[in-house]
C-alpha cells in the first residue's frame, strides 16, 4: 500500500515527508493507521546525531492508532482494535520481563537496527530503499507495521490523540519519580529539565506524595506550567536553586534528584549531587551523547553521604502494567494528559513542530492523522 511518512535521511537535516510504500504485515505482525504521535526530544536526538542510529529512518516512537489487518500468529488483536505503542518492545517471557521489568526486555536489542524483530527485513520503503524505524515504530507515518510486541491494546472509549504520550513521555517521567527515585509522601524532589518528560515527572512526584518539588528550566512558560503540573518552587538553573533548596529543607536539601533534560552533560552529575540530601537519589533518564564518556562528580560524596546515582530506562516501569494504570489515573481526574499538549500539527508540519520544540514553545507538540 502507499502511505505517507516523515523520512531523516541524513543527521542535520530535515524531515522529508513523503510517499512511501508499505508491506502488508507478516508473522506476529500488524498494520496499525495513526491517529497522532508525540513530537518526543528523543527523535531530535537522531537529527543532532547525539542518538546513533543507521539512517535512513520514519522518526517517531510515541504513537497510537487503530489495528487494520493482523498478520500469521497474532490472536490477541484484531482490525479496529485501538492500541499504544510502547517504544521498547516487550515479549514477556524473557527473565525481565517475568519478573516486572517489560522496559528492559530482550527485545529492545532490535531497537538499533530499525528493521522487523520477526526476519530483520523492512516492511518500509521509499525508492526502492529499505526504511528504518525509530524504536521498530515509525509513529511519524500514516501507517506503520509493527511488532505485536510493542502493541498495547486500550479501551475504544480511551482518547488517542492525547493517550500517544504514554508511549514514551508520561511513563518516562512518571516511573522515574515513582519507580527510579522511589518518591515518598514527605520527600523534597528536585526535576532539573521541564520538558515532554520533566512535567510528568513533577505530576509523578505530586501523585506519591512529595512535600515540595522544585522544577528547575530555564525557560519561564516552562517553569510556569511545572507549578501547575504540581511543582511548588521554580528556578532557572541548578546553581540559583541550590540556596532556594537549603532554605526551604533546612540545609537537608533535596531527598530525590531526576535528570530529565533535553540532552545531559557529564558535568551536571555532580551539580545534582551538590543539592542532593544524605541518603539521597540522583536519578539519570535523561539521554546522553553517545560518545561522552566523562562524569564530573566526587565519589567520596556517594560513599560518605551514602548518596546514589542510578539510571532509568521508560521510567523504570512496566509499560504493559504501567499503562493501563496511568489511563485510569487520567480516567480519575488524577492524572493531566490533555493539558501536556501545547499545540497539535499536521504531519507535513514536523519541521515546525521541532523548532517550537527548539524555541521552548510547547511542552509538548502532536501530530494529528
Amino acid at each position: 500500500m502507499k502511505t505517507r511518512a516523515a523520512i531523516l535521511w541524513e543527521a542535520g537535516k530535515d524531515w522529508s515527508v513523503e510517499e512511501i510504500d508499505l508491506d502488508p504485515p507478516t508473522t506476529r505482525e500488524v498494520l496499525v493507521k495513526l491517529t497522532a504521535s508525540g513530537l518526543c526530544h528523543s527523535d531530535e536526538h537522531l537529527v543532532t546525531g547525539d542518538f546513533p542510529f543507521d539512517l535512513p529512518v520514519i522518526g517517531g516512537h510515541e504513537g497510537a492508532g487503530v489495528v487494520e489487518e493482523v498478520g500469521p500468529g497474532v490472536d490477541w488483536l484484531t482490525p479496529g482494535d485501538h492500541v499504544i505503542f510502547q517504544f521498547i518492545p516487550s515479549c514477556g517471557r524473557c527473565p525481565s520481563c517475568s519478573t516486572g521489568h517489560g522496559n528492559l526486555c530482550d527485545l529492545g536489542e532490535f531497537m538499533a537496527l530499525g528493521r522487523q524483530i520477526s526476519d530483520g527485513t523492512s516492511r518500509h520503503h521509499s525508492g526502492g530503499t529499505d526504511i528504518g524505524l525509530m524504536c521498530l515504530l515509525g509513529t511519524f507515518a500514516e501507517h506503520t507495521v509493527v511488532n505485536e510486541a510493542s502493541c498495547i491494546k486500550v479501551d475504544p472509549s480511551v482518547p488517542l490523540d492525547v493517550a500517544c504520550l504514554l508511549g514514551c513521555g508520561v511513563v518516562t517521567g512518571w516511573g522515574s519519580a515513582v519507580y527510579a527515585a522511589e518518591v515518598r509522601p514527605g520527600d523534597d524532589v528536585v526535576v532539573v529539565g521541564i520538558g515532554g518528560i520533566g512535567i510528568n515527572a513533577v505530576q509523578g512526584a505530586k501523585i506519591a506524595g512529595a512535600r515540595q518539588i522544585f522544577a528547575i528550566d530555564p525557560l519561564q512558560f516552562k517553569r510556569e506550567k511545572a507549578v501547575e503540573f504540581g511543582a511548588t518552587h521554580t528556578a532557572s538553573s541548578i546553581e540559583e536553586a541550590a540556596d532556594l533548596i537549603g532554605e526551604a529543607t533546612n540545609g537537608r536539601m533535596a531527598t530525590k534528584v531526576i535528570l530529565t533534560l533535553g540532552l545531559g552533560q557529564g558535568e551536571m552529575i555532580g551539580a545534582a549531587l551538590a543539592v542532593t540530601s544524605k541518603g539521597g537519589r540522583v536519578v539519570v533518564t535523561n539521554i546522553h551523547p553517545f560518545e561522552e564518556t566523562q562524569v564530573s562528580m566526587s565519589a567520596l560524596d556517594l560513599t560518605l553521604m551514602q548518596k546514589q546515582v542510578v539510571g532509568a530506562l521508560f521510567g523504570s516501569a512496566s509499560p504493559r502494567a504501567d499503562i493501563p494504570r496511568l489511563l485510569d489515573l487520567y480516567a480519575r481526574g488524577l492524572l493531566k494528559l490533555d493539558e501536556l499538549v501545547t499545540r497539535t500539527y499536521d504531519l507535513a508540519e514536523v519541521n515546525q513542530g521541532y523548532d517550537d520544540m527548539r524555541n521552548g514553545a510547547n511542552l509538548r507538540g502532536v501530530i494529528k492523522f
